[in-house]
């Protein structure tokens, strides 16, 4: 790590990308990229210049720092969450105007890639020749470790300031939850992970893969100061009981349906009951679009029915946000081209308009440490 500004300026402007970048194409989506760049620069040329001036705006910036990890290969389902930064970001310009957010840019991204402990010398030496020109490059390739490595540096240099992470495939969260429990532990500062999912990620591994969308929950428990800080919402779609999951890992689960029948008031009760008895100082939300029923989000990889509705999600976030600091968050499985309701166009819209409302009311919640 480095650990002087203009070092780690420096990093950043090699490793990662403006926003919306994070996904290297010629023409698909150019027009929204084109729209993003005007929304954020007030132009469509230059923007790799214009991008990397702005990077000396953050010392001062808001604490609400955005960063776009435009990474699929962690999934394996239906792919297409890598064109997640770029559309939750269009839909927040367009639907929630005046954010007080800081935009860091996309992780660049080599879509074959995962992690960099997969590679072998030679093509971690090739990766760097693409990504930096340079194949004796210190810096990684992979976009999880990139993210790591980054925001390693950021915690280091901006304590106070938070990561608002957007994916993505649920792999994502690995090393933006990794890298900022680490940075808490080291201020001393209990903290918590929030985590919205139909699904619980407490695979060891998935086909021989450790890291991956169904298991980076269980690779971030020793990071906490307890397995029990993990909290997980929404439930529903799992081969094992609940008893399973909370026995085998010392998580705490509150399922759909246990939502529905006990009441959402109840539910909050009981986390706000834990985060106190635990001595919680700060939470992180890590929120997975399929937490919400396929009614509401289709436009995902893995979309579950009998899901979550926007009412008790907001009350939710919105009661643990009263009681307590959220310093990081993010959203993952937003996968704009994937679609399994017929719907098209209709039913994508209808994914983005709650993913961004749930983003925008984390990311000022942020704005507020």
């Amino acid at each position: 790590m480095t650990s002087s500004w203009t070092n780690i300026k420096n990093k950043f402007t090699q490793c990662l990308c403006p926003p919306g970048n994070g996904v290297f194409t010629v023409n698909t989506a150019k027009e929204r990229k084109e729209q993003l760049h005007q929304a954020l620069f007030g132009q469509t040329e230059n923007i790799e210049q214009l991008w990397s001036s702005s990077l000396d705006n953050l010392p001062t910036a808001s604490s609400a720092v955005i960063l776009g990890i435009a990474s699929d290969c962690g999934g394996g389902i239906l792919r297409g969450a890598n064109w997640g930064p770029l559309f939750v970001r269009s839909t927040l310009l367009e639907q929630h105007k005046g954010l007080n957010a800081f935009d860091l840019g996309d992780v660049r991204v080599i879509p074959h890639l995962l992690h960099d402990k997969y590679l072998n010398e030679a093509t971690i030496s090739n990766c760097r020749k693409a990504l930096y020109q340079d194949e004796n490059s210190i810096y990684p390739v992979s976009p999880l470790t990139i993210t790591e490595d980054v925001l390693h540096d950021f915690y280091a240099e901006f304590p106070k300031k938070g990561i608002f992470g957007i994916g993505g495939d649920h792999s994502v969260s690995y090393p933006l939850t990794k890298a900022y429990l680490q940075a808490k532990k080291k201020q001393g500062i209990r903290a918590a992970i929030i985590h919205f999912d139909a699904h619980t990620d407490l695979l060891v591994e998935r086909l021989g893969i450790d890291l991956c969308f169904g298991s980076w929950c269980t690779h971030i428990l020793d990071d906490l100061h307890d397995h029990s800080h993990l909290i997980q919402i929404g439930i529903r779609s799992s081969g094992r009981p609940k008893s399973h999951w909370e026995n085998t890992f010392g998580v705490k689960q509150h399922w759909s349906h246990e939502i529905k029948e006990n009441g959402v008031d109840n539910i909050i009760q009981n986390i706000l009951a834990q985060l106190k008895n635990e001595k919680i100082d700060e939470l992180y939300v890590s929120f997975d679009i399929d937490a919400l029923d396929a009614s509401i989000a289709s436009a995902t990889g893995t979309p579950e029915p009998d899901g979550m509705d926007m009412a008790d999600t907001m009350k939710i976030l919105k009661s643990l946000g009263k009681k307590y600091p959220i310093t990081g968050a993010d959203m993952m499985e937003i996968a704009p081209f994937t679609d399994s309701s017929g719907l098209g166009e209709e039913s994508r819209n209808k994914t983005l308009t709650a993913c961004a409302e749930i983003s925008a009311f984390l990311i000022s919640e942020m704005a507020k440490n």
